[in-house]
């Protein structure tokens, strides 16, 4: 493996990072669930080590979403994409900054993925954004 990950390892490995976050999944529960250490899943949430095709598939199998979700938002131009590993020149987003890392956003998804009832995460969705589209058409008014 290079000395500098791609960044297409750092942000797969940010979203394994967020999504077992979300779930509230500590990593050495996702490593029991892989059959690896908990160090192990460090180095795929930092990129410093590429998660093979068939362990994408199972951490999509153990975290509940597609394995599409670990490439969703990815951004990076087709020439780095496409050039060789190491590429410690191209600015990457740092997960801390995101704001999934807030608290009170983790757990409102927490507990938005706890309700069972289809018609009622719709209508809590729903709610979620009309209250939303309201408090940003407020401050414009301001």
């Amino acid at each position: 493996m290079p000395a500098n990950p791609h960044p297409v390892d750092i942000y797969v490995g940010s979203r394994v990072r967020l999504r077992r976050t979300l779930k509230g999944m500590s990593q050495q529960k996702l490593a029991a669930a892989l059959g690896l250490t908990f160090q192990q899943i460090q180095k795929y949430e930092r990129g410093t080590n590429r998660i093979g095709a068939s362990r994408l598939f199972e951490l999509s199998e153990i975290l509940d979403v597609p394995t599409s979700f670990f490439f969703d938002g990815l951004n990076v131009p087709k020439a780095v994409a496409a050039a060789p590993a190491g590429l410690s020149d191209v600015p990457q987003r740092s997960y801390e900054a995101d704001q999934f890392s807030k608290r009170e956003i983790l757990e409102l998804v927490r507990a938005y993925d706890r309700i069972q009832d289809p018609d009622v995460r719709d209508r809590v969705f729903a709610m979620v954004k009309a209250v939303a589209a309201f408090t940003n058409s407020e401050d414009s008014i301001d």
